[in-house]
């Protein structure tokens, strides 16, 4: 069975720190933020949801999904985008117009665009480190070990047997895009 490469990120131990977008920047030496954590169910980062002495925040980071089923591999007219064998969607920047038409057709808001370049970007799962048996650097540097990485497919990685033991979701189901990133949610809502 081919290898199918994906994230796991726990929303139980994910603190919010942004360890995972300054990891990033440095390994792929980018200005654009390919991965960004939101603050769930409020409209600014950071801030607590719910009412005083009920107050609680979820963090949620929001990357590239590496879809099975890429909406913005097809919509790229220069063929800029490809879907690898082993499940992550890499960009190739020399490929690129700059026409954003990815940007339009990614259900998850994860493409950016660089004003400087005139081009778009987005995470590769650290393509470059998975061919020399290394992890994504942000796995490596998630401060609270929130972030797990491995094949899908087989059920004996590490990332297949959280995902066995606790139920997780993806974004967006409806998109019929089936990415391969999964979110353990908390499992029970604590008060700061």
């Amino acid at each position: 069975m081919k290898r199918r490469y994906g994230l796991v990120i726990d929303q139980e131990r994910c603190i919010g720190c942004e360890a995972c977008i300054v990891a990033c920047r440095l390994e792929n030496r980018t200005k654009g933020r390919w991965i960004r954590v939101e603050t769930q169910h409020v409209s600014q980062k950071d801030t607590p949801s719910g009412r005083f002495p009920n107050l609680r925040m979820h963090f949620l980071p929001r990357l590239c999904n590496h879809c099975q089923e890429p909406p913005c591999v097809g919509s790229c007219p220069e063929d800029a985008l490809v879907k690898t064998e082993q499940g992550p969607v890499q960009l190739f920047e020399e490929k690129c117009t700059g026409c954003e038409a990815c940007l339009d057709a990614c259900p998850y808001d994860v493409i950016v665009f660089d004003e400087e370049k005139m081009k778009a970007e987005k995470c590769n799962l650290c393509a470059h480190r998975i061919d020399q048996g290394l992890e994504p650097f942000c796995v490596i540097c998630c401060e609270g070990q929130a972030m797990y990485f491995g094949d899908l497919n087989d059920p004996e990685s590490p990332i297949s047997q959280v995902l066995a033991k606790r139920k997780a979701f993806q974004l967006k189901p409806e998109a019929g895009t089936n990415p391969s990133v999964h979110y353990l949610p908390q499992n029970e809502p604590r008060p700061l």
